[in-house]
């Protein structure tokens, strides 16, 4: 477990491919020694450089003092670092042979390759953040919209780590007393009433599941809506994927069943993405390759957050309408009268025994999308999605825990509320404790930090 975090590691911070410039990190107690080597600075030399400076200089190797590349090397001394070590960044012109050159050069001269997220893990072994900031580095560089990116930020500030601390502390004040009560009775320690404790655990319960109450934002907003488009053949779901895209991402005719497979893109309203689906047609076919995309089709609106059904308006309604119809019934769904441009067969009071919202688009001519937006928020939160009111859980990790720790400070109280021995009180008390350590690392296995890390990009 120490290895890691002794030795000097060197890798590629930018994508491969060509750019302007390249980056190749490294960081450690040998990486001042390591740059030496493998570096001249043009003036004096690179001991005499202060912090945070930037020196002009030659990549060289030593072997034969060829120049490798013209560069510029940050200089950065620990502990006032990302990783609290000796960090040196070399931005060198971009391309897959210089980075990889320069990478080279500084593991034969003896750093090792950084593994996944190996800074930041080194940041977190370190002290300087803690899990709940290493994981919001992580969602800062996947966020896809502005508003996750806002959120991400505010983690990585520590909004949500402050809360949970604030929880913890709780807890701890609470069980310091218990454990010594229950440990030391000779001793004339005042003891907590089964009112105070019952007072205290609520109150933690209940921060528990505020930040619960709003993590179904959160999901929303870090992984987006799951939508999917469906109807019958030829009622318009590509060209409703095309408008709300604002470009021709689905192919559109006049022939039934052009779209084979699923087409899948992302939209963004007021902040939050919503990954579009646009289905195949669900019909009864004899053809193979269709029947295909169908059922594909309907196994994607088994995991759908909102489904938006078209129907042609221009058309009565026949049998495969009313089975769509049937099929969207216990769902989140929005019903489409589609073709509002063409005379209109189908009335919005038709489709009122079904109790579902109703809007009238013509996805040709783009009437009706903004309302259609509006709605599609509405029907995944009705809390709107405000960042400053309270703390938005968006990892699925951070939910699970908040789950589990939830379930045993109700068990908790459900103990207290029974007047039953505080043995069994401190017990829940000391497995939410340690389950909300895990969401920032203040109780962790190795395993688990292996498996978050693991989902960092190399050099990051």
């Amino acid at each position: 477990m120490n290895s890691y975090v002794t030795d000097t590691v060197a890798a590629i911070s930018t994508p491969v491919g060509f750019s302007g410039i390249g980056i190749v990190r490294m960081t450690g107690s040998q990486a001042f020694h390591i740059i030496n080597k493998v570096f001249k600075p043009k003036g004096k030399s690179f001991e005499e450089y202060d912090d945070k400076k930037i020196i002009y200089g030659h990549i060289i190797d030593p072997k034969d003092e060829r120049i490798v590349d013209e560069v510029l090397v940050s200089k950065m001394i620990g502990p006032n670092t990302y990783t609290r070590e000796d960090i040196v960044e070399i931005n060198c012109h971009g391309g897959i042979v210089p980075v990889r050159n320069i990478l080279n050069l500084l593991v034969e001269n003896g750093a090792n390759i950084a593994g996944p997220g190996e800074f930041t893990k080194r940041a977190f072994m370190n002290g300087r953040i803690d899990l709940t900031q290493a994981e919001a580095i992580i969602d800062i560089i996947n966020a896809k919209t502005n508003k996750s990116l806002d959120i991400s930020m505010k983690q990585l500030e520590g909004s949500l780590s402050k809360k949970i601390s604030e929880i913890r502390q709780l807890l701890i004040k609470m069980l310091a007393h218990l454990e010594a009560t229950i440990d030391y009775p000779e001793y004339d320690i005042e003891d907590m009433s089964y009112d105070e404790i019952l007072q205290n655990t609520r109150e933690a319960h209940d921060m528990v599941q505020n930040l619960l109450y709003h993590s179904q934002n959160g999901r929303l907003i870090r992984e987006g809506v799951n939508t999917a488009i469906i109807g019958k053949p030829n009622v318009g779901k590509s060209s409703l994927l095309n408008s709300l895209l604002g470009e021709k991402r689905a192919i559109v005719t006049e022939i039934p069943g052009t779209t084979r497979d699923t087409i899948e893109e992302y939209i963004t309203i007021e902040g939050i993405p919503f990954k579009i689906i646009d289905t195949a047609g669900v019909r009864e076919t004899e053809n193979i390759i269709e029947k295909i995309g169908i059922e594909k089709s309907v196994e994607i609106l088994e995991r759908s957050d909102l489904i938006l059904l078209i129907l042609d308006g221009s058309q009565p309604l026949d049998e495969e309408d009313f089975e769509l119809l049937k099929l969207i019934q216990a769902r989140n769904s929005l019903l489409i009268l589609n073709k509002l441009d063409k005379e209109t067969t189908i009335k919005p009071e038709d489709l009122l025994k079904y109790e579902k919202e109703i809007v009238q688009i013509s996805a040709v001519e783009e009437i009706g999308l903004e309302e259609l937006k509006k709605k599609m928020l509405d029907k995944v939160s009705a809390e709107g999605f405000e960042l400053e009111s309270f703390e938005i859980v968006t990892n699925i990790r951070h939910i699970h825990l908040l789950e589990e720790s939830l379930k045993s400070l109700k068990s908790a109280i459900g103990t207290i509320e029974a007047s039953m021995p505080l043995e069994i009180v401190s017990t829940d008390i000391t497995e939410a404790l340690n389950l909300l350590g895990e969401i920032t690392g203040d109780t962790i296995h190795e395993q688990l930090m292996h498996e978050i890390f693991s989902n960092f990009c190399i050099g990051k």
